[in-house]
């Protein structure tokens, strides 16, 4: 996390909201002490429906193996 003092903030405000857009936080601080934090705004997710999520998924191919057929196979093959 980056810090800032408030007056380096005030100063370069559109550079650190571009770097909080980036998904980096931003401390700022007074007098040495953390007194603000800047973060993204959280983005609302897009609802999906079911028939894209169908058309999502339709073209899958299905698995051959059970999953813990396909769990064994890959712990006993890659041993460390």
């Amino acid at each position: 996390m980056k810090s800032v003092s408030l007056a380096e903030a005030q100063a370069h405000l559109s550079e650190l909201i571009a770097l909080v857009a980036a998904g980096e936080a931003v401390s700022i601080t007074r007098d040495g002490q953390p007194v603000a934090q800047l973060v993204a705004a959280e983005k609302p997710r897009k609802r999906i429906t079911a028939a894209e999520l169908h058309a999502v998924t339709d073209g899958m191919t299905m698995q051959t193996e059970s999953a813990g057929d396909f769990m064994r196979r890959m712990r006993d093959d890659v041993r460390y």
